[in-house]
């Protein structure tokens, strides 16, 4: 996997909008999530910096452009700069 991408499931809950990663593979393979308005069926899809992802959040839809690749897993005050939401 080139360094400069992320798998989809990883990016969800590396910047905190899935509790798992699990969670988050449930969500691509049903086909929930776009990139670039193309629909992932995939957890393992690949998502780079100025993707544009969109999920369904409660009863809306999050819409966001990926800004940088996240490293790990840190407190939310550190993935809110991996990602702008987008109206």
């Amino acid at each position: 996997m080139p360094a400069n991408t992320i798998r989809i499931d990883k990016l969800l809950f590396f910047i905190r909008l899935a509790k798992s990663r699990t969670t988050a593979a449930t969500w691509a393979n049903a086909g929930h999530i776009r990139i670039n308005r193309c629909r992932v069926e995939r957890g393992s899809s690949l998502a780079k910096a100025n993707d544009v992802i969109t999920l369904p959040r409660g009863d809306g839809v999050i819409t966001f452009r990926l800004l940088l690749i996240p490293a790990r897993r840190g407190p939310p005050g550190e993935a809110l700069p991996c990602y702008e939401i987008l109206p």
